[in-house]
C-alpha cells in the first residue's frame, strides 16, 4: 500500500491549517510585543532557544528512548514485533524503523524519530502481553503513521515559541527579583510599568494560549494517525478495541509497588 492511500480528511486538513494559522499569528503578537520591550535583546533569546529547539529534534529519538528506559532489540531478540513492524511498514510504503522494548507493566506504545532514518517505534511489555496480534496491529499502524506525517518535526516547530515564553516567564522573573531586565530601555520613571513585568504578564499569556493549540494540534495529529491505522490495516475495529482494552485495564494496574 503506497503512503498516498493514507487518504485525504478535507475537514482535518482545514482544521490544522486554522489552528496552525492561529498559532502563528499568536507567535508574530508575541514577537511584536518583545521586540518593542527588547529591542536587540529578543534576538539573543531567540538564538539561544532555537538552538535548545534544534538540540531537541535532532536528538529527539535519543532523548525519548532514555526518558522512557526503552531498549532497542534485535530481530533475534524480538522476532514477532520485529515481524509485525517490517509488514506493517512495507504495507504503508515506510522505511522500517528500529524497534525498541520498554521493560514496563503500563500498556503503551509511541513513535519518535525526526525522519524515518532515524525512527523508533517502542512498545511496553505491558501493551505485548495484554492485546492480542491484530490489535498491536492496529496500534503499531498507527504509531508509522506518525512516523509517515513527520509529526516530531511538526511538534518541534508548533512549540518552539512555547519554549521562548516559558523560558521568558521564568527569565523575567528572575529579572524582577533580582533588580531589572538587562536590555530593557523603558524610562525609569517611578509611573512607568517594570519592563519584566511586561515581559511575564505577555510571556504567560502566549505560553497560555500556545499551550491551548499545541494541544490542539497534537489531537489533530493522533485522528490522523487513527485515520493512517485503519487505511494501512484495513480494520478499523482493532484500534478501537485495543485503545478500549487499554483504558479498561490501565486502572488495574498498581501505582505502587504492593510488596511494599
Amino acid at each position: 500500500m503506497k503512503r498516498k492511500a493514507y487518504g485525504r480528511d478535507a475537514g482535518l486538513t482545514l482544521r490544522m491549517l486554522l489552528t496552525s494559522s492561529l498559532l502563528g499569528l499568536l507567535y508574530v503578537a508575541f514577537a511584536l510585543v518583545l521586540f518593542y520591550v527588547f529591542n536587540a535583546g529578543l534576538v539573543l533569546m531567540v538564538v539561544i532557544v532555537g538552538g535548545m529547539a534544534i538540540f531537541q529534534y535532532f536528538t529527539s529519538d535519543k532523548l525519548a528512548l532514555a526518558a522512557s528506559g526503552a531498549k532497542i532489540v534485535s530481530p533475534e531478540e524480538a522476532p514477532k514485533l520485529h515481524a509485525l513492524i517490517e509488514r506493517l511498514a512495507a504495507m504503508a510504503d515506510l522505511q522500517k524503523p528500529r524497534v525498541a522494548i520498554v521493560d514496563t507493566d503500563v500498556p503503551n506504545a509511541f513513535a519518535t524519530g525526526r525522519n524515518q532514518k532515524h525512527a523508533v517505534v517502542a512498545v511496553t511489555r505491558g501493551l505485548w502481553e495484554r492485546l492480542d496480534e491484530k490489535e498491536i496491529e492496529g496500534v503499531l499502524a498507527h504509531e508509522l503513521t506518525h512516523i509517515a506525517n513527520r509529526d516530531v518535526l511538526v511538534m518541534t516547530v508548533a512549540s518552539f515559541f512555547a519554549m521562548i515564553a516559558a523560558v521568558l516567564t521564568r527569565f523575567g522573573l528572575y529579572a524582577g527579583m533580582f533588580g531589572g531586565f538587562g536590555g530593557g530601555n523603558r524610562d525609569s520613571n517611578n509611573n512607568s510599568v517594570p519592563v519584566w513585568l511586561i515581559v511575564v504578564a505577555v510571556s504567560v499569556v502566549t505560553y497560555f494560549l500556545s499551550w491551548i493549540l499545541i494541544r490542539t494540534i497534537s489531537r489533530y495529529r493522533e485522528y490522523a494517525a487513527d485515520r493512517g491505522s485503519a487505511l494501512i490495516t484495513g480494520a478499523p475495529e482493532y484500534l478501537m478495541s485495543a485503545l478500549q482494552k487499554i483504558s479498561s485495564q490501565m486502572t488495574l494496574i498498581p501505582r505502587q509497588d504492593l510488596r511494599e
